[in-house]
Formats: C-alpha cells, structure tokens, sequence
C-alpha cells in the first residue's frame, strides 16, 4: 500500500524529512486563517488511501481545530488508515479529577483524538496515574522512549558532564541516559516542610568539579524546579550548568529566568519546533512509521 504524508502547521518540516528519508509523496497543505481565527482547509494534491499526518500537539487549542477539519477532509477524499505522528501529545496532565467539578480531559481528548484517527505515534508522553496510553485511546498506539537518543547524543556531543535528575521521580529516565552515555549522574530529592514549602535537596558533588553540568528532564513548561537546582549548584561552584529535554514548552520569559539562575543553555529535541532543538528525532519517528 502507498502512503502519502503531510504536514500541519509549524509540524510542516519535520513532515518534509520525513517524506525524503521514507519515500512517501508529501502532500501541500494550504491553510488560511480567515480573520476572525477560523481555518480554511486545502489538500493541493490526491493523497494514498493511507496518510501519515505530522502535528504536534503543543498549543493544542488553535492546532486541534485544524486537526479535525484536516482529518475531516481526508475522510471525504476516500483515505481508509490516518497515522497521526504527534511528537508531543497534549492534554496529559489532567488525567485525574483533582478537586469536585472537575473534568479529566486526558480522557476526553483521548476520545476525540481517537474518533478522527486510526493509530497514533508520539514521544514520551506524560503518563502518571494513567500507565499507558492505550487505556484511554481506543486506537493502536505507539509510544517511543527517547532516553535511549538522548545517551547517544550526549554520548557523542558532550563527552564528560555529569547527569542530574532534579527530582526523584526522574531517576529512572536520568539513570538509563546516564548509563548509554557513560556518565556519572545524581538525583536530586525534594523535601516538603508545608503546602507551600518545597525545597530541593542538593548532595555534596565536589567530586564533579571542574565537570559541565546536565540537568537532564523529560519536559520543560516553567523550569521553577531547573532554576532552583542552577542555583544551588552554582553556590556549589559549578560554572557550566546546562539543560537537556525532550520537550521544550517554555516561553522565553523562562528561557530567560533559566538564565539568570545559572543555565548556561537549553537544549531540547525537536518534538516542539523551539530556539533551543538541538536533537533531532526524524529517524527515531521514522522507524515507528515503517513498521507494520
């Protein structure tokens, strides 16, 4: 069976790679935004009976609308299979009714997501109370672990730093990166002295000195907790701090507090087209793509 792709909004490039290192025909999209924010959807070409379609969902509530007219249209063009490759799967954190009223929407959006596309490839999505993905989509779904790309690419690019995780419940992900890329690693531990009272707990690593630093996390939305972890190991006298994430979601209001507090610099896959990619996860998509 032939396979076309296509790219939707900023998620267009990583579309393009993927079609040249495939072999799938890309299709162009064009797509207007009339002036009150509604879209205006257009395929410039006949696609395959199956689509690999591109779109990561950061800023879900603009691209999502996009989404489903999109999916919309395929449908009426006699498209049987839609692959949704989404880097970045939105509408995870809330998988849990924390207070009365109100809603899950990891659940909800699941169902939507489910009802326009028959399978869904994505990259380390946050997955807390729900343990997999496919308990809330009804679609096949494949969930890639970056971990394994980040050890190569600190492996081969930043040969002598030292792995921090900055909270416990990143020890697992810091210590696999840790371990492909041969380096040392700590993880740091926070201590809770009252609901609004959260410290971060910084061991003595003078045995590191003279080392660059890696904060290495799955997501960066605030980086509160970066910035406190920069700053305690700046008062250790560590000069060279630096971040490592696979999804890059903070503004550059925080790209500059990073800053202040002692980041030296951000580095980040291309999962969320963002200032600081650095890591590139064409292949690692592709290989999910092809397989059956």
């Amino acid at each position: 069976m032939t396979t076309s792709i296509i790219g939707l909004l900023d998620s267009d490039p990583l579309a393009t790679t993927l079609a040249e290192k495939s072999g799938f025909e890309k299709i162009p999209l064009d797509l207007h935004r009339f002036p009150d924010g509604e879209w205006r959807i257009r395929l410039l070409g006949k696609p395959d009976e199956n689509v690999v379609l591109v779109c990561s969902l950061d800023q879900p509530n603009d691209k999502t609308v996009a989404l489903v007219l999109l999916c919309g249209l395929l449908r009426d063009m006699g498209v049987k299979h839609i692959t949704l490759v989404t880097p970045y799967l939105a509408y995870m954190r809330q998988d849990v009714a924390f207070n009365p009223g109100e809603g899950v929407s990891a659940r909800y959006f699941a169902r939507l997501i489910s009802g326009l596309v028959d399978r869904l490839i994505t990259i380390d999505p946050h997955l807390h109370r729900i343990a997999a993905l496919e308990e809330v989509y009804s679609i096949p779904c494949v969930t890639l672990h970056a971990a394994p790309l980040l050890g190569e690419w600190v492996r081969d690019n930043l040969p002598g730093v030292a792995l921090i995780g900055p909270d416990g419940e990143s020890e697992q992900w810091v210590s696999e990166v840790a371990g492909i890329a041969a380096a040392p690693f700590a993880v740091m531990q926070k201590k809770r002295f009252g609901d609004r009272d959260v410290r971060i707990e910084v061991p003595d690593l003078s045995d590191w000195k003279g080392r660059t630093i890696l904060l290495v996390d799955d997501m960066i939305s605030t980086g509160r907790t970066l910035m406190v972890v920069a700053e305690q190991l700046r008062q250790q006298g560590f000069d060279d701090v630096r971040v490592l994430c696979v999804h890059a979601l903070h503004d550059d209001e925080a790209a500059a507090k990073m800053k202040t507090a002692g980041i030296n610099s951000v580095l980040s896959c291309n999962t969320v087209v963002h200032a600081s990619n650095a890591v590139d996860i064409s292949d690692f998509l592709l290989q999910a793509m092809t397989q059956d």
